[in-house]
């Protein structure tokens, strides 16, 4: 035993010392993986148990204004963190069919390390999505999709940035990197509350946007399967697996949220002898509690960033305060006023 010990640490060192990439050994927490693996193993341990117990005698939080601050703020570091990407080497210098590290010290390889590391510490800042959530007491929404999703980046980039800091795979994150613009500037618009609804009507896009993010990270990654490359096989292969499971999980979502949604409301419809499932007066029938069983199964439980669910309808087709259309409310606006009520409103949730 104390043999294998010893050969582990060994190895260990090993890999640390002369594989790992000597311009990073000074960066903020690079130093050893230890760090980053235990502040991850901690944020699972919150968002699932420590975090939902802490809260679980205490009244939600109103943050809509922090949401806004927090959400404009990522929109901008997102941007940003694109921009130096592209001006590291995507716009005009990288090759999109191969692309090895350039492991020198000029300066646009040492720009290409320290916006790598910026992209590590992002991966950090998102842990306040699910803070958040768990402050507002949203915990429907801290799936495991969601823990999955914001969980293993920051190791996972941990690992790129310790060892292949540039090249091939930093597509991913510089596609990443585009989406979590489009995504924090949605989730800012629709934190302003339902007057601003009007401008992300493209909002149903949003998780087809994030599969097809998916589909190019891994088609990108392995096509050096296929081909010559002096890039590490197994950061490739590493990143390209991170496309293939994050598209199956945002599938199932999808197809729960979507697609099997449409399916049940249509069969709820049936069910209930009504050709659009509401009554004249633009309510919801009193006796549509099978159609209502139904349709929650289409919650948007596997959402890493929840774009619609938690919508309340009053019985004259309004929800909060906006105007109900087609069964569909900004999931910050529901989520952020779930205690709005009067004598006149009937709340019944619709995922």
């Amino acid at each position: 035993m104390a043999i294998l010990l010893q050969d582990a640490q060994e190895w260990y060192r090993d890999l640390m010392d002369t594989k790992s990439d000597p311009r990073v050994n000074d960066f903020f927490l690079l130093s050893s993986p230890l760090p980053t693996l235990g502040m991850c193993i901690f944020y699972a341990y919150f968002s699932k148990s420590l975090g939902p117990r802490l809260m679980a005698k205490r009244k939600p939080m109103e943050l809509r204004s922090v949401l806004v601050v927090y959400n404009a703020i990522q929109t901008i570091f997102s941007a940003w963190i694109f921009y130096e990407y592209l001006m590291s080497g995507w716009w005009g210098h990288y090759s999109f069919k191969c692309q090895p590290v350039d492991y020198s010290n000029s300066p646009m390889a040492m720009r290409m390390v320290n916006i790598c590391w910026w992209y590590y510490i992002s991966k950090f800042t998102e842990f306040f999505d699910t803070l958040f959530f768990i402050l507002r007491k949203k915990n429907e929404h801290v799936s495991t999709l969601h823990v999955i999703h914001h969980g293993c980046m920051p190791f996972s980039v941990w690992m790129g940035l310790k060892f292949a800091p540039g090249g091939h795979s930093t597509f991913f994150a510089l596609l990443n990197s585009f989406v979590h613009i489009v995504m924090y500037f949605y989730y800012m618009i629709a934190a302003m509350g339902p007057r601003y609804q009007k401008f992300i009507w493209w909002k149903k896009y949003l998780t087809t946007f994030q599969m097809v993010q998916f589909v190019a990270i891994f088609t990108h990654q392995f096509q050096l399967l296929f081909r010559d490359c002096d890039y590490p096989k197994g950061f490739m292969v590493w990143i390209g697996l991170h496309g293939v499971m994050f598209l199956f999980l945002f599938s199932d979502f999808y197809k729960a949220k979507y697609l099997n949604a449409a399916r049940r409301r249509r069969q709820a419809v049936k069910a209930n002898g009504h050709s659009n499932g509401l009554h004249a007066n633009g309510g919801l029938s009193k006796h549509s509690g099978e159609g209502d069983a139904l349709l929650s199964n289409g919650s948007n439980k596997g959402a890493c960033m929840p774009v619609i669910d938690d919508e309340y309808v009053n019985s004259n087709g309004h929800a909060n305060g906006g105007f109900f259309k087609d069964g569909v409310l900004s999931t910050n606006d529901a989520i952020l006023n779930p205690d709005s009520s009067s004598s006149s409103l009937h709340q019944r949730k619709v995922k």
